[in-house]
C-alpha cells in the first residue's frame, strides 16, 4: 500500500482532493495532508475531518511569495522525509515538486490555470506528471503531461458526489420567494494574480444594482467591502456556499473557479476578469453555461449581465447533461493517476 502525501495551499484544494482522499483510503492507503494557512482551508479540512500538518501562512507580493517558496519548500520536504512518503500530489504544485525532488520520490500535479506562467515553468519540469483538463491551452512539458474529460470542480461537485441540501442554502443566505444571485470579489494577491484584475468599485455598483432589481444579492468576498455593501457579504460557513450555489439563479464575478463551480451546477456564471481560463472559455463555448467579460467597460459589463437574466432553467439544465454526458468521474481518476505514479516510478531512496 501507499504512503500519499497531499499538499493542500488553497481551500479549493480541499474541495478537490477531499474525495481522492476517501477513495484512497478506502484501499486501505495511507493518505496525509500538509496545509497552508490561506483563506478558509483549514477550516474546510477541519470541517471535512480531515487531519493535516499546518505549514504556515500564505505570503502575498512578489517578495513575499519568494520568502515563502523558500521556506515551505524546506518544511515540505521535512515532512516528507519525516513521513518517508512514497509520492507527493498537489494543486499546482511548486512546493510539492521541490519536496519531492529533494526527498527522492515522485510527483503528480494537477492544474487548469494557464496563466500563471512562471509557477509553471519553475513546477512543471521537475513534476513526475502533469494533469490537466483537456481545455488546458498553455505549455506542458513534452512527454510526462495528459488531458483528461472533465474540470477540477467535478472532483467534488458531480451528481455522484454532491447533491445540494437546501436547508444549508437557505443557511448560508438563499431567499424564500426572491431569485439569488452570488456575486464574487476576489483579493488578487495569489501568484498567478499578478498583473491580473477584476472589478472596480463604479463596475461592481452596477453590477449590484441591476441584479438587485430582480432578485437578492449575496456578495462572497476575500477583502474588505465598501460600507454600503457591507450587508450583503455572506455570512454562511465555507462549507455551505457550494450547496447556495447550487439554488442561485446566477453567478457574476472575478473567481473562474466559483465560475466553473456554478457551471457544473447547472447554474449561468459570468466570468468577469481580465484574463482567461481554458475551462471557462470552453464551458462557454461548448456548452453555454459560462459568460467570459474580459474588457470590463460598462457596455461588456451590461452584456454579460442581460446573458445572466436571460438564461433559463430548461436550457441550462440540458446544458448541465450535456457536460456531464461528456465528462468523466474526476474524483477517481485523480486517484487513479496518484497510484500509477506510484507504481510506474520506483522510490528513490536518497
Amino acid at each position: 500500500m501507499a504512503s500519499i502525501l497531499i499538499d493542500v495551499c488553497h481551500p479549493a484544494h480541499v474541495h478537490f482532493f477531499r474525495q481522492p482522499i476517501e477513495i484512497l483510503r478506502s484501499e486501505g492507503h495511507t493518505v496525509h495532508v500538509s496545509s497552508r494557512d490561506k483563506d478558509v482551508a483549514t477550516q474546510l479540512l477541519e470541517a471535512a475531518d480531515i487531519a493535516h500538518h499546518p505549514l504556515g501562512r500564505a505570503a502575498s507580493g512578489p517578495l513575499g511569495l519568494l520568502k515563502e517558496l523558500v521556506v515551505r519548500d524546506w518544511q515540505l520536504w521535512r515532512l516528507a522525509r519525516k513521513l518517508d512518503v512514497d509520492v507527493i500530489a498537489a494543486l499546482g504544485g511548486t512546493f510539492a515538486v521541490h519536496a519531492a525532488t529533494l526527498h527522492g520520490v515522485p510527483s503528480i500535479v494537477f492544474y487548469d490555470t494557464e496563466m500563471a506562467h512562471l509557477q509553471n515553468r519553475i513546477t512543471y519540469p521537475l513534476a513526475s506528471r502533469v494533469v490537466v483538463p483537456r481545455c488546458y491551452q498553455g505549455w506542458l512539458p513534452s512527454g510526462k503531461s495528459e488531458r483528461y474529460a472533465g474540470y477540477h470542480e467535478l472532483s467534488y461537485l458531480h451528481p455522484n458526489r454532491f447533491q445540494p441540501d437546501p436547508a444549508r442554502a437557505h443557511a448560508g443566505g438563499l431567499h424564500m420567494e426572491l431569485p439569488t444571485f452570488l456575486v464574487r470579489l476576489v483579493s488578487w494577491t495569489a501568484n498567478h494574480d499578478i498583473g491580473d484584475k477584476g472589478l472596480g468599485e463604479q463596475e461592481m455598483t452596477r453590477v449590484v444594482s441591476r441584479l438587485e432589481a430582480v432578485g437578492h444579492v449575496i456578495i462572497s468576498a476575500e477583502s474588505s467591502l465598501p460600507e454600503r455593501f457591507g450587508h450583503l457579504r455572506y455570512r454562511g460557513s465555507p462549507e455551505d456556499m457550494h450547496h447556495l450555489m447550487a439554488f442561485c439563479s446566477g453567478y457574476f464575478g472575478e473567481s473562474a473557479t466559483m465560475a466553473s463551480e456554478c457551471a457544473v451546477l447547472g447554474v449561468p456564471a459570468v466570468y468577469a476578469a481580465n484574463s482567461s481560463r481554458g475551462y471557462t472559455d470552453e464551458q462557454e463555448a461548448r456548452y453555454g453555461l459560462v459568460r467570459n467579460v474580459r474588457a470590463l467597460d460598462s457596455e461588456s459589463i451590461e452584456a454579460g449581465l442581460e446573458w445572466l437574466l436571460e438564461r433559463t432553467s430548461a436550457d441550462l439544465s440540458a446544458a448541465r447533461q450535456a457536460m456531464l454526458n461528456e465528462c468523466i468521474d474526476v474524483a477517481d481518476h485523480v486517484a487513479r493517476r496518484i497510484l500509477d505514479v506510484v507504481a510506474s516510478r520506483p522510490r528513490r531512496r536518497g
